[in-house]
């Protein structure tokens, strides 16, 4: 699912006066991807902040209480500026400090602390564009996707991923050596890393562990993990 920034509330998480389901549920076990994120009004986002966490989205009204599932992945791509070129390196940035900032300020740390994983997207050089290197084919990445997630079924039991893991299975199932430890200590001090940010540097890693056939979360996996937390 894919709604324009202009979708009112109830269109992105359902309502009405007889509540019917929005966006976030039409995309349950699917993909939400919100395109131009900062252009969504601030408090529409803020509504994204629970059934990211749990899942669900419950609306209530005076003659009930209705509840939507909403486990989706939300898949989300903004501008770093108003412009576009904030820290381009070929093409400058036309806006003011205080105008990024109030730009970047859009999305609440609340919400940033609830996505996975932040990528940088820089601009393409035309040797890219017109290079004749075939890249690796999704049927081969899809291939390995597949076998990861056949190790987490197995893992649980169930249809769940490492990303609906607990705190209690993140110690169960994301142990690391005393090296990967002090890197994860030293990550949460200089990163001012929240609990929730922790767990799902934890969980990634095991992502990244379970892509590369490794039964450990090594060091390497979760030096990358961290380097998905940085918003730049």
């Amino acid at each position: 699912r894919s709604p324009h920034h202009t979708a009112s509330g109830v269109a992105l998480i359902g309502g009405g006066t007889l509540p019917k389901p929005g966006e976030l549920s039409l995309a349950h076990k699917g993909v939400l991807f919100l395109d131009e994120l900062p252009e969504f009004p601030r408090s529409i986002l803020e509504y994204l902040r629970q059934p990211l966490e749990e899942g669900v989205i419950t609306v209530s009204r005076a003659a009930g209480t209705w509840t939507f599932p909403a486990a989706c992945m939300l898949i989300a791509a903004m501008n770093p500026c108003p412009c576009g070129f904030y820290l381009d390196e070929q093409k400058p940035c036309t806006c003011s400090p205080s105008a990024v900032l109030r730009y970047q300020q859009r999305l609440s740390g609340p919400l940033l602390d609830r996505i996975d994983l932040f990528c940088s997207v820089p601009r393409v050089s035309y040797e890219t564009l017109t290079t004749r290197i075939k890249p690796e084919s999704s049927s081969s990445i899809r291939s390995r996707v597949e076998a990861a997630r056949i190790v987490q079924s197995r893992r649980f039991g169930a249809a769940k991923t490492n990303a609906r893991m607990s705190a209690t299975e993140c110690k169960r199932y994301c142990g690391v050596d005393q090296a990967t430890d002090e890197l994860l200590q030293a990550a949460v001090d200089s990163l001012q890393l929240s609990a929730r940010s922790y767990y799902r540097v934890l969980r990634l890693a095991r992502t990244i562990a379970d892509l590369e056939e490794s039964e450990k979360i090594q060091h390497e996996h979760v030096a990358e993990s961290l380097q998905y937390r940085s918003q730049q």
